[in-house]
Parts: C-alpha cells; sequence; structure tokens
C-alpha cells in the first residue's frame, strides 16, 4: 500500500526536512560560511591553548615542595622567574584578546549568515503561500499564516544565529578538548567523560518531550493570532453583535493554553539544564578526586591537574548551553517544521511545463464538459458548456450557490476543472502562463479590497507608466472622477485598510476604474452592485455598460435587472449552463 505524503512527512525527522529545504540559500553563503568556521577553528584553537599559561606557572613557578627562598628551577631557555612569569601573563592576555577577537567574528558571522539565508526564505515563504491555490486560503486560518511568515521566521532566524549555530561551534570545542586531554592522561579523560551516558539518556528522553510542548506551543500562537485576526477584521460586526466579550473569552482560553505549553516547556528545558549541571559537577569531583591522588603519587603534575579541571569546564559548557537553549531549539524546530510544512504544499493551479505566455488575446471564451466539485461529493458544475464570442456581453445568472462565481475563477484559473476544458481563442488556458493569462483579464469583484494606499495607487496598482491623463479618463468612464477630486488630496488621497475610509459604491466604482485603466480584453464583474443604493447602482450600471464595449464580458449576477444591460443572458442550472433566459428585454438601458 503507497505511504500517504503526511506519512511519509511524519517518518523524515524535522531537522532533515529544513536542511533539504535550506541548502540551496546555505550554498549560496558558502564563502561567509567558510569564513566564519575559520574564525570558529581558530578561536578553537585559542580555547585550548588559553589554559596553558597557568599550567606552566604551576609546574615551573610553584613548587609545593620547596623550602621558602628556594629558587625554581627547569624553567625553559634559562629564563629568569620574573621574565618566565612575565610572558605567561602576557600570553594569557593575547590568547584571550585574540580569542574575543574571533568569537567576535564567529558571532558576527552567523548572525550575518541566519539573517540573509532567513531573508531569503521569509521571501520565499510570502511568494508560495501567495501563489497556493485558493483550496488551500479556504482551509487556512489568515493569522496563523501570517504567524508562519512572520514570527516562526524570526525565531527560526534569532535561534540560528544565537543558539544553534553557537552549539555546532561549542561541538568543535568539545572534540578538541577531548582529544588533547586524551593524549596527557587517558585514564582522566575516561573519569571526565564517564557521566556522558547519563547526560545522553536525559537528553534524549527530556528533549522529546520539549520538542512535542514546543509544536504544541507554535500551533497554539497560531490559532491565538488567527482568532485576533478574525476578531479585528471583523470589527464592525463584532461590535454592532455586541460579541466582544465573546471573542475575550476565546482568547483568553487559546492564550491560556499556549501559555501552559510555554510554562512546560520551560519546566522541562530547565530539569535538562540542572541534570547537566548536576553531572558536571560529578565529573570535576572524579577528575578533582583521582587526580589529586595521581599528583601525590608523582603520576602527574599540579599543573596539568588544573589544566584538566580548566579543559574539563570548557568540555561541558557546550552541554550546558544545549540544555540552556533546548527550549529555544525546540521552538525553532517546530517553528521551522511549520515553515517546511507550508513550503512543500503544492499549487493545486500551477504553470504547466509546456505552458507559454500567452499573446495578446481577442477574449473569445469556451467552456467544453466541464466539471469541478470543490471537494469530492460536492460538485458544482457538471458537464458545464459555454460559447462567448471575442467582444461580447453576456450575463450569468442564476440563485445563489449555483456555480455563478465559479464560472469565473475558471476563466481566471483560480481553480483548474476536474473534468473538461476552458478555452480562450480556441486554446486550453492551461497551455498559458498564469501570470500572461491573469494580466489580460480584469476582475470586479462583489467584495472589493481596496489597499492602505493613496487613490492614484490603489488604481494603477501592479501597472507602471501609467499617465495621469489615463487615470482620468479611466476614473471618469466608471463615474468616480468628482468625488475622488472631492477628497482633500485628490487621487493622492490615502484610504484606510480595505478601503474602511470609503463607502461600498465608492470602492466598487474605483475598482471599475483600476479594470479600466488595465484596458484587457476580458472583463469579469461578480455580483458588482449587491448591497448597493440606486444611486450608486445606477452609476455602477452607466459604468459597466461604457466598459463592456470592445470588451469580452462576463456580468455575474443574481439581478435580473441588472442583467437587462447585457444583449444575451444565460442561467447556470443543475450544474450546466442553460439557454438564453425567456423575456428578458435585451439590449442598453
Amino acid at each position: 500500500m503507497t505511504a500517504t505524503p503526511d506519512t511519509v512527512e511524519s517518518k523524515v525527522p524535522g531537522w532533515r526536512r529544513m536542511l533539504r529545504m535550506f541548502a540551496p540559500y546555505l550554498r549560496s553563503e558558502r564563502r561567509r560560511i567558510f569564513i566564519t568556521i575559520a574564525c570558529v577553528l581558530i578561536g578553537v584553537g585559542l580555547k585550548l591553548v588559553e589554559p596553558w599559561p597557568l599550567k606552566l606557572v604551576l609546574d615551573y613557578l610553584v613548587v609545593i615542595d620547596a623550602k621558602p627562598g628556594t629558587p625554581p628551577v627547569g624553567i625553559p631557555f634559562g629564563w629568569s622567574a620574573t621574565l618566565f612569569l612575565t610572558i605567561c601573563a602576557v600570553a594569557v592576555v593575547i590568547a584571550s584578546s585574540l580569542r574575543a577577537v574571533f568569537d567576535y567574528a564567529e558571532t558576527v558571522g552567523f548572525a550575518q549568515i541566519g539573517n540573509r539565508v532567513l531573508g531569503k526564505v521569509r521571501s520565499r515563504v510570502y511568494l508560495h503561500m501567495q501563489a497556493l491555490s485558493l483550496n488551500f486560503h479556504t482551509k487556512q486560518r489568515t493569522g496563523d499564516l501570517v504567524v508562519r511568515v512572520t514570527r516562526d521566521v524570526n525565531m527560526l532566524r534569532d535561534v540560528v544565529s544565537t543558539a544553534a549555530l553557537p552549539l555546532l561551534a561549542n561541538v568543535l570545542v568539545l572534540v578538541g578538548i577531548a582529544v588533547v586531554m586524551a593524549l596527557f592522561e587517558w585514564r582522566l579523560t575516561l573519569l571526565a567523560l564517564a557521566p556522558a551516558p547519563l547526560y545522553a539518556i536525559m537528553t534524549v528522553r527530556l528533549s522529546k518531550r520539549i520538542h512535542e510542548a514546543a509544536r504544541k506551543q507554535r500551533k497554539r500562537e497560531g490559532a491565538l493570532a488567527a482568532t485576533a485576526a478574525e476578531s479585528m477584521a471583523a470589527i464592525k460586526v463584532v461590535q454592532a453583535m455586541s460579541l466582544e466579550g465573546v471573542f475575550a473569552d476565546d482568547f483568553g482560553a487559546r492564550a491560556d493554553d499556549s501559555q501552559k505549553q510555554d510554562v512546560k516547556t520551560a519546566r522541562l528545558s530547565a530539569r535538562l539544564e540542572r541534570t547537566t549541571d548536576i553531572l558536571a559537577a560529578l565529573a570535576t569531583a572524579l577528575v578533582l578526586w583521582f587526580g589529586t591522588k595521581m599528583i601525590a603519587r608523582a603520576e602527574l603534575t599540579a599543573g596539568t591537574l588544573v589544566l584538566f579541571l580548566a579543559y574539563l569546564k570548557r568540555a561541558y559548557n557546550p552541554a550546558k548551553d544545549f540544555a540552556k537553549y533546548t527550549g529555544r531549539l525546540a521552538k525553532a524546530m517546530a517553528a521551522g517544521e511549520r515553515i517546511v510544512d507550508l513550503l512543500e504544499r503544492e499549487p493545486d493551479v500551477r504553470d504547466l511545463p509546456h505552458a507559454k505566455p500567452a499573446p495578446r488575446l481577442r477574449g473569445q471564451i469556451a467552456l467544453r464538459g466541464v466539471h469541478f466539485d470543490y471537494e469530492p461529493g460536492r460538485s458544482v458544475l457538471r458537464g458545464a458548456d459555454l460559447d462567448v464570442a471575442a467582444g461580447q456581453f453576456v450575463a450569468v445568472v442564476g440563485r445563489s450557490g449555483i456555480g455563478k462565481s465559479t464560472l469565473a475563477g475558471l476563466v481566471l484559473r483560480l481553480y483548474d476543472p476536474t473534468r473538461g476544458e476552458v478555452r480562450i481563442d480556441d486554446q486550453d488556458i492551461r497551455d498559458f502562463t498564469i501570470a500572461s493569462l491573469r494580466a489580460q483579464i480584469s476582475v470586479v469583484m462583489q467584495d472589493t479590497l481596496l489597499f492602505a494606499a493613496t487613490v492614484r495607487e490603489n488604481i494603477t496598482i501592479g501597472m507602471t507608466d501609467v499617465s495621469d491623463a489615463q487615470i482620468e479618463a479611466a476614473c471618469r468612464l466608471a463615474q468616480c472622477h468628482d468625488f475622488i477630486a472631492a477628497l482633500p488630496q485628490g487621487y493622492d488621497t490615502p484610504v484606510g485598510e480595505r478601503g474602511a475610509d470609503l463607502s461600498q459604491g465608492q470602492r466598487q466604482r474605483i475598482a471599475l476604474a483600476r479594470a479600466a485603466v488595465r484596458d484587457t480584453p476580458i472583463l469579469l464583474l461578480d455580483e458588482p452592485t449587491t448591497g448597493l443604493d440606486p444611486g450608486n447602482r445606477d452609476a455602477i450600471a452607466q459604468a459597466i455598460v461604457q466598459l463592456a464595449r470592445g470588451r469580452t464580458t462576463l456580468l455575474i449576477t443574481h439581478d435580473l435587472e441588472l442583467a437587462k444591460l447585457a444583449p444575451r443572458v444565460l442561467r447556470i442550472d443543475d450544474g450546466r449552463v442553460a439557454e438564453e433566459i425567456d423575456g428578458v428585454p435585451r439590449g442598453s438601458p
């Protein structure tokens, strides 16, 4: 039996999926990575050198058995005690200073790598999220998606820069120290590493629980953000229906769940950190005890024991750091998995391998045996056929939920038919690239969306080299020039988010002006007058008549009076495009 994608993904470790996804961006930073790793290696060498001056001073200048006033013996090169001590002291300063410089370069290098790589990842996530099909977006909560592209990427970037990459550098320190210690005294090295298996067992056991708690916490944070985004987007409805308390209770409950998971993660991380402290103390005690016995038997010098203790402290620092950052690393892993999960989703609608840019279209539209299901068992169109000549103005009517807007979505290729073909100029639209197809179709939706920008920017969005004369001509055609000119700054007046500063009728007329300035051969109008007062409805109707001239126009509406604008009226019934409706007057008003 073939495994489902979810089953396959669940068996692939999260870090491996992330590495596979981020590998191209890491390769683009290989020069910076090489320089940073070189700094890490030099820093590792200096960390190994730093304790040596202390060892030499203890071995050559601090003679435990010597009588007071007895000069030290055996100082290398015949140096005096003062010169030898001075050289050792200066060596400590030089080694520490150089190590600090290379540690600084390492920290900055990791930060630059993390920021550059995750910056590119964020851009890819945002672009990919916009390319995902409407079927995906209708099933997702907007707030959760925003959290993924902002906070999840930020968390992954910060943790990679400040914890994950430095921990990798510490692993190199650990390996170097273990090698040096083993070369000096393998027996003490074995004692120092004796608690390591216990640490490994505790790490494996607690890390799984920490990661699971962090994953749940990130999921709850996404749900929390989604709840806040939904209530803010519908604030007018929330206030009108006095739902503030309902949403506040829901938000508070989700916030409590998120905080509980966060505390659980912190508690498990603290347990691992304290365990590491105890094991490090145990290793230190063992080395101190047996090392002192070896000094008494003249098998070890005091300087070598101090060197071992210094190395031991450094050797357990990576383990302590890992325990300290386990919670953050687990959250970053959970955030990374959410990002990778988004990037691994393929759009239902995408350019086919053979797709080419569409030429300038004439606008002839045809549906050939089109079936469409939003999901299995939920059919909307069943064998629909349609022929619209280039430049023809056609109204499509039918009751709500019958598939009128679906028809527009198929022409725009927001969806692909389950079966059948949608053709423009006798060419299957799947043979065109999506961008080149949509660039030749203008759309006015029922719920017009304006962006938080000026009126001019909203009209020309996505276009360049549009003159003021073209903008004004489009606005006059759309019956909106007069009210725009009366705004405080005219065409340069900012509008609020979603056009909240304007009435619905004004937003619709600006949307018509946006369609007019694009000057495309195909125009789709999806319920453009729903909810408008008679004055705005009449203005919109006049603008539609002018805008439809010379363009293939599909007017989707349940308003039979508005449908009279079109010379040809069709209806959708039982999943098919029916004959023209009898008794509907033809022609323009």
